[in-house]
Order: C-alpha cells, then structure tokens, then sequence
C-alpha cells in the first residue's frame, strides 16, 4: 500500500492541513478504525458528522467534514487529538478526494462509462469480453458486481459511493487490469459519485420510465444522465441515434459517434458513424452486417434480440473509436458470450426453451418480449413481476 499523508491528500483544498499517515478512508465509523481516515457527509438519510464522536473513539487518525452551518471552509479543529478538517459542498469534492487518496486509478487503466436505463449491464459485458479478446486485462463493476472478468463480486449498488468506485477502481488497478467498463447509474451522476473520474469513452444506451420515484419526471431523469456529457471527463462520445434523446444529444455532440440499427444516421452527418445494414434472426443468435466511418463487416452473434443487436453495435463502435482495429474486432466477435440473466437461453432436448431476462422496467419487458418473439415461431409466454417499491412509477 502507498503512502498516504492527510496534508498531501488536501494540499490542492487546505495548504496548511497536518501531517497524518492514513491507513484508509471510510465514510462508515462503524467500520472505521486505528489510522484511518473518516469522511463525515452529510447524506439524504444521516449526517455523518453526528458519528465523529464514535469515529474518534475507534482511534481514526483524521477526519475531513462538511462546513456546512458547522464551520468554515478549510477550517481545522481538534478533538481529542484528531484533527478535523471541515470543506464545503463536501459530496461535489469527494470524487476528486478519495481519486487522490487511491492514486488517480482512472488514470491508470482505460475506464468507459455506460449509462442509460437499459442495456448497461450487457454493454459493459460485452466491452469488456471484447477488450479482453484483443489482449487487454479487463473489468467491470455494475449491477452484476464488480472484478476482473471471472471474478466479479456482488455489490448493492449500481454505482457505489465516491469513495468505494475510487477505492474498487484501485484494487482493479492493483490487480493489472488495464481496461474497466463501468455501469454508470442516474443516482450516481446526481450526486458525484463519478464526478473526478476520467472516462476513455461514454456510451448512452436509451432512456425509459425508470427511477421516477427519485427524479419526479422524465425531463429530470434525462437531465441526470446528460451530466455524464456535460460535466464530466469524457474522451470519446457514443449515443445510440435510435433513441429520441440520443438524437437530441447527437445535436449537441457534433464529434459524438452515431450508432443506429434502425437507419436514423443522418445523411448529412460529417462525424464518425456505425450502422446495421442487414440483421438476421435465427435459433442460435443473429447475423449482423453493419457499415461504418472504420469499414463494413458482418457478425455472428449468440445474442437473442434486436436490442441485444444494439448493445453489441455500441460496444463495437466504443472499441473502434478507443482505436481498436476493426479486423480484430470481426475475428474475435463470435467469442463474445452472452451475459448472465439477460436473454440468457436455457434448453434441453425435448423442452421448451427457456429465457431469463432482468427486465424490470415496461420499456425493458416490452423489449425481451419482442426479442424472444424474434426467435419463436410457436406459443410465447410470459411470467414476470415488479420490484413494489417501484409500481407507483413504472406501471401506468
């Protein structure tokens, strides 16, 4: 483990903050201990600065707090020996904080973010099966979990807090990763939890009805997501132009590439572009030839559906404007695997076949209805059911 020194840690915000070696940064007292850093926020639910007291008793060596109607900003306090040292608007900092206290890893590996409400978890799949091919050491962190492919860990959240994506972004870094696709969540982009993160490349998949129980409406929802592109560190752009939002946001990313499955290029787009020019569905996936600003080709994919057909489209023109050379994306394609509970298709000789799909959303289900539709002549059935806390927003 590096060195870590609380006056290095806060040289850019207070010059004149003490020596301490840190041993870690936490946000949770009940996990902090001996030389550890703790970070009291104050959250929508609890205000950390009230577990200081507790925070101190488990022997932490510093703490950094919101000032907000406690202090002023970069004032230093002492309890009981510890320093504390208070920063306003501390939630908006601590990205860039907790990437100085890691190391920068962002820096150190080529990081894409894939936001929208569907398709992110196959997408981040699909880029990093595919990078790995190619020769990369690949990662993911998402729904699913978070590790290097094959030894991903569950996690609760889509996007963790500041601090844990820095802190997991480091581990992955330390374990030789060298490419991470990450699932980058709404709630995430509202409140900063990437913000001091240096994306490679941004994928926008979609917008549908989702998470309206925490944005009130559609309009604030886009709006979360558009802060990925606005204010955030972003070398490549790619928008899916199939999307209605997509096609707004192309008109204000004019070096964005365009990707569409269903002929919505512009014919007078001057930017970089990917399209289907020809899909076939069959038992066993689908064939897909595309044309694009880097070439033509075709693909074998074992993905079931049109919006699978999508996800596979962006991650390839993701790959091409990173610079990977499109013959070795089309020798390597038909290793890609499907991911797990995403049209993942179960058979067996003499039975029905069975596709299990994470659809929770009526965008979503309409889609996995549609896709197992694509490759079903005969009865289609469906069972399915929806979160509670969710029903009020979603089902109309």
């Amino acid at each position: 483990m590096a060195d870590r020194n609380l006056r290095d840690l806060l040289a850019p915000w207070v010059p004149d903050a003490p020596s301490r070696a840190l041993r870690e940064m936490t946000l949770d007292s009940r996990v902090a201990a001996a030389g550890d850093l703790f970070v009291a926020v104050v959250g929508h639910q609890a205000d950390g600065r009230r577990y200081i007291p507790q925070a101190i008793a488990q022997g932490v060596a510093a703490i950094i707090a919101e000032a907000k109607d406690e202090a002023t900003d970069g004032e230093i306090r002492e309890m009981h020996g510890v320093p504390v040292i208070y920063l306003s608007q501390l939630n908006e900092r601590l990205s860039a904080l907790a990437g100085r206290f890691y190391h920068e890893p962002s820096d150190n590996l080529r990081l894409v973010g894939v936001t929208g409400t569907n398709g992110k978890t196959t997408t981040t799949q699909l880029l990093a099966q595919w990078s790995q091919l190619l020769g990369e050491t690949s990662a993911v962190m998402g729904t699913v979990g978070n590790g290097l492919l094959g030894k991903v860990i569950p996690t609760e959240n889509t996007t963790g807090s500041a601090v844990d994506v820095q802190h997991e972004l480091a581990g992955l870094v330390d374990q030789g990763a060298t490419f991470c696709a990450m699932e980058v969540s709404s709630h995430g982009l509202v409140q900063h939890r990437v913000a001091a993160l240096k994306f490679a490349a941004s994928v926008f998949t979609n917008l549908s009805r989702d998470h309206l129980d925490y944005h009130g409406d559609m309009e604030h929802y886009e709006a979360a997501k558009w802060l990925l592109y606005s204010e955030h560190h972003c070398g490549q752009a790619i928008i899916n132009a199939d999307d209605e939002v997509g096609r707004r946001w192309l008109a204000k990313l004019p070096d964005a590439v365009a990707v569409s499955m269903e002929d919505h290029i512009n014919p007078n787009c001057h930017g970089r572009w990917l399209k289907a020019t020809d899909v076939n569905y069959h038992d066993s996936g689908a064939t897909i030839r595309f044309s694009s600003s880097w070439g033509d080709g075709e693909i074998e994919s074992r993905l079931m559906g049109a919006f699978n057909v999508s996800n596979l489209l962006l991650a390839l023109a993701t790959l091409l404007a990173l610079g990977y050379p499109l013959a070795d994306l089309l020798k390597t394609a038909a290793r890609l695997q499907p991911v797990c509970g995403r049209m993942e298709v179960f058979t067996a000789p003499g039975k029905p076949t069975v596709v299990v799909d994470y659809a929770h959303t009526p965008d979503a289900l309409e889609k996995a209805l549609q896709a197992a539709r694509l490759h079903c002549a005969g009865k289609l059935w469906c069972v399915f059911g929806c979160v509670a806390i969710v029903i009020k927003a979603n089902v109309h």
